[in-house]
């Protein structure tokens, strides 16, 4: 169902009213992530960062959960309810981290490490949660890795940047996964000093996604939830933010009276420091995924119960 064909729909058709009353008839709840666009932001029930819609999911009492993000958020969300629908508007909404982690090398990368405990990254596949001892958040990780003692040798998968802003932050080795965002590892170094010599009264707040020479210019790094907060509380009225320009629309609107840059990626010719699997949920398909009840996200049950474990000792450590 990715290749959704709109033209299905009836034009006159007000999809927000359409989406209203099918959340009421199927008791539904509509999760969204901060990098979706605009109008599925609006219409979303809770809108927050991978830590918040998996606390969200699994405190739901909704008998169907409607995932406006990528795949491993989805199947995060049915890890957690394995007795509800969870949909997707487009199964194709992926994640370049996932993807970058296939099962099989991660099994071997994890052979030559056997002392090693494994944290992994909540943007990993189910497989992948699977063979992890703790699974983290950008919003968590520094306090996921810190809850192991300083002597207990970690791999920290699949993102070398995050994991390198952790290790960095608490002084200790890790073993990295060598994946990485393609998103935020294309904002562009020197594009960024340009726009601060532009803008010299302007702050900058980073995403831990970015590389090592992104996160030195950075007055602020963290979380999607993080970065919203700092925007909230810096007495700055200029804000460059490096992430994916998804979330300057809640910021704006926390925020009307500041102004919020977008910082460049490499490619001047390209929208790169767009999620293009973010971007592939739309209003259309958020109102046809609900009117059709699928695609839906499935997960094996043996598979499901190695990876919940993980997920569940995050959440009682978050709490």
């Amino acid at each position: 169902m990715s290749g959704v064909d709109s033209r299905a729909l009836d034009p006159s058709l007000d999809l927000f009213d359409a989406i209203d009353d099918l959340r009421r008839e199927m008791k539904a709840v509509i999760l969204a992530h901060y990098y979706q666009e605009p109008d599925i932001q609006d219409i979303a029930d809770f809108i927050g960062d991978s830590l918040a819609l998996s606390q969200q999911a699994a405190a739901t009492d909704a008998e169907i959960i409607v995932f406006a993000g990528v795949h491993f958020m989805a199947e995060t969300a049915k890890l957690l309810n394995p007795d509800k629908l969870v949909l997707l508007p487009d199964l194709e909404a992926g994640c370049s981290l996932a993807d970058g982690c296939p099962p099989a090398a991660f099994a071997e990368f994890l052979s030559r490490y056997p002392d090693h405990k494994v944290v992994s990254y909540i943007n990993c596949s189910a497989a992948t949660k699977a063979m992890s001892d703790l699974i983290c958040t950008s919003a968590n990780a520094v306090k996921v890795v810190s809850s192991y003692p300083a002597d207990q040798p970690i791999i920290f998968a699949p993102d070398q940047y995050l994991g390198s802003f952790v290790a960095k932050q608490l002084g200790r080795d890790l073993v990295l996964w060598p994946g990485s965002c393609e998103v935020h590892e294309m904002f562009s170094e020197k594009r960024l000093v340009e726009l601060k010599v532009t803008h010299p009264d302007a702050v900058v707040a980073a995403h831990p996604e970015c590389t090592e020479g992104i996160l030195q210019h950075a007055d602020h790094i963290g979380s999607t939830s993080s970065i919203l907060k700092f925007a909230r509380e810096t007495p700055a009225h200029k804000i460059i933010v490096v992430t994916e320009p998804g979330i300057i629309h809640q910021m704006q609107k926390e925020n009307p009276d500041k102004e919020l840059i977008p910082a460049p990626g490499v490619d001047e010719s390209c929208n790169c420091n767009e999620c293009p699997y973010m971007k592939k949920n739309t209003l259309e398909k958020l109102y046809l995924c609900m009117r059709d009840r699928t695609p839906e996200v499935t997960v094996a049950e043996e598979l499901r119960e190695d990876a919940l474990r993980p997920i569940l000792r995050m959440l009682e450590l978050s709490r």
